[in-house]
């Protein structure tokens, strides 16, 4: 078996458990790993002069980052040395704790629920779940924006991103994303606690996760099946305070026929941000609508894998017949 099809095996094996399983209700790695990661940062973020408190976030990064990352590569590569079976055992578990495919539609359909019986209250506590914005006021709209948006950027920080990883670096690399993703969400925020300490958690999420943000977004723009696919990609989404946010989003709204974006106010204080997409305001349904469309670009990122395979295999075989 080359590596291609391993690889697309080791997806649908993964994606496969996290349809029957779901987010594992507990001892989830990620929930561990936030909660030691919350601690180090509560003991090493001191006051101090900018630079200082560059150096602590970069040293609790690599303290909390590096270890899991070789502890892996390490694994994986005794493992590979002792079964084959084991090892794709270990792939296939490592992908399942890491992708959050079921995970998000889970989040997601309760919010429609709660807005199609006119249960605004409710609708804002499912969306204040996954948001950073302030929820406590949000309009029947701007509950459906918070909660299409949110979809469309975690299917590339929590979905593709992962299978992404996996394809080029193994379970390693399927640490890496993850871990420096969850730091991202925990410190990467540009307020006086963590303008400093949280810059290169920022900064390392950004750069590792452009490719698959970049994918993840020309995919959207060919499923939008019009030019306002990748005009929104390019001039909406690089020109957004997050490229990689602003891509998948400003992409994935064209696909949706939606405008997105607009007023949002986060710790109290109003922000007027741009218009993602081209369209019609959202509606109920488009929730769901978002779901088939992150599902519709796994099958071509499976199909794609699949056919690469295939296509190896077919040019290994005729090459050994020449």
């Amino acid at each position: 078996m080359n590596n291609f099809l391993l690889i697309s095996l080791v997806w649908v094996a993964a994606l496969g458990v996290d349809k029957v399983l779901g987010e594992a209700a507990r001892w989830h790695p990620l929930v561990g790993f936030g909660r030691l990661a919350a601690g180090i940062e509560r003991q090493c973020n001191r006051p101090g002069p900018a630079g200082v408190k560059r150096l602590q976030g970069l040293g609790c990064w690599c303290l909390l980052v590096l270890p899991p990352v070789i502890a892996m590569a390490y694994l994986d590569y005794l493992l590979f040395r002792f079964s084959l079976v084991l090892t794709v055992g270990l792939h296939i578990a490592v992908l399942y704790w890491a992708v959050g495919w079921q995970s998000l539609r889970e989040h997601i359909a309760p919010i429609g629920e709660a807005l199609t019986v006119g249960d605004l209250d409710e609708a804002r506590r499912r969306v204040g779940y996954l948001v950073s914005r302030d929820t406590d006021d949000l309009t029947a709209e701007q509950i459906l924006s918070a909660g299409l948006e949110t979809t469309l950027e975690n299917s590339s920080d929590a979905l593709f991103a992962s299978l992404f990883f996996y394809a080029v670096a193994g379970p390693a690399g399927v640490v890496l994303q993850r871990l420096t993703n969850t730091l991202d969400a925990m410190w990467g925020y540009r307020n006086s606690r963590y303008q400093y300490f949280g810059w290169w958690a920022a900064r390392s999420d950004d750069v590792c996760n452009f490719i698959p943000a970049q994918l993840t977004a020309l995919g959207f723009s060919l499923l939008a099946g019009s030019r306002w696919g990748l005009r929104c990609w390019i001039q909406q989404g690089w020109r957004w305070k997050s490229i990689n946010a602003g891509s998948v989003m400003a992409s994935g709204a064209a696909a949706l026929g939606l405008n997105l974006g607009g007023a949002a106010s986060y710790h109290g204080a109003a922000v007027l941000r741009p218009a993602l997409g081209h369209g019609e305001a959202p509606a109920i349904g488009d929730l769901a609508r978002s779901v088939k469309l992150v599902n519709s670009q796994l099958a071509i990122w499976i199909g794609l894998m699949m056919v690469l395979g295939l296509g190896a295999g077919l040019y290994t075989e005729l090459g050994l017949r020449l």
